[in-house]
């Protein structure tokens, strides 16, 4: 692994696949007294994807300040693990609201605030791409004009909000919940489920869901790889290297798989696993 830190975002890489404990995750603090402050674990940045874990206090908030601006060139997917979390678009007043297992995606140029409205820490998953070593986070949000007016409301919309009529607007955030998933079965059907929340061109954004003794096909991506385990212990084989490896995961623990190597997921333990994984930019090799 090597670390490149800068202010307030440290670029983490790998030579290759590699397991990422929790424990030895590199940590840090983002923002500053007008912005508030925010915990960091980042996970991975590689060419191509930044996986990180971020956590507030309960009751805790991030805004922005003129060095800490939360607009970034990237499409962002925030997974919430514990605590409530209400983001908001300061430029244009909307608010959703994600609790545990929900998320919340954005693309480029979104103005974003969190506040964890629950009485216990809050901890986000994020993955973002293309990635800082892009020039898309705070490299380019400082170039970015200031906001001129903050609101978390959208009065405009008072005496006009008629739910029996079908909303035409744009909007910026997306609550993102597994209903709303496209469901995946590889292989014989038997492989495990694959649950995708969110996938453009830049970012694909899912869950894999293992039952007792089930095991993905060998398989590979189009682009690098950020696991993040959610539920039970799982283990990733990498295939097709010199020297094969197999990684444990257990709930926290973070694994990284670069472009087009071969790998394999596998539940040899009594009881279902859960994992959440980011891929950028394509989920299939191109050809």
């Amino acid at each position: 692994m090597s670390v490149n830190p800068v202010i307030d975002e440290p670029l983490v890489s790998f030579p290759g696949p590699a397991y990422i404990p929790y424990a030895g995750v590199i940590k840090h603090l983002w923002g500053d007294a007008a912005s508030g402050l925010v915990s960091d674990w980042t996970y991975l940045s590689s060419e191509y994807l930044t996986q990180l874990l971020f956590g507030m206090s309960p009751h805790g908030t991030f805004r922005h300040s003129d060095e800490f601006k939360t607009i970034f060139a990237a499409d962002e997917l925030y997974f919430v693990v514990s605590g409530e979390l209400v983001l908001s678009n300061p430029a244009t007043g909307e608010s959703v609201r994600a609790g545990r297992g929900q998320a919340v995606f954005f693309q480029r140029d979104t103005w974003h605030h969190g506040f964890n409205i629950s009485d216990e820490p809050l901890r986000v998953v994020e993955y973002f791409a293309p990635p800082p070593a892009k020039g898309t986070g705070a490299a380019y949000a400082r170039k970015q004009l200031n906001l001129d007016r903050v609101r978390y409301a959208q009065d405009e919309l008072l005496g006009h909000w008629n739910p029996l009529e079908r909303d035409r607007r744009a909007p910026t955030l997306k609550l993102v919940r597994e209903r709303d998933a496209i469901l995946r079965l590889d292989g014989n059907g038997m492989c495990g489920v694959t649950l995708i929340l969110v996938s453009t061109a830049q970012l694909t954004v899912g869950i894999l869901e293992l039952l007792p003794g089930q095991q993905t096909e060998p398989h590979a991506h189009g682009g690098d790889e950020g696991i993040f385990a959610l539920e039970g212990q799982s283990f990733v084989r990498i295939l097709g290297l010199d020297s094969p490896a197999m990684f444990e995961l257990k709930p926290s623990d973070g694994s990284f798989i670069p472009l087009g190597v071969q790998h394999q997921y596998v539940n040899w333990s009594d009881k279902p696993a859960r994992l959440l994984f980011g891929i950028a930019p394509h989920y299939f090799p191109r050809r």
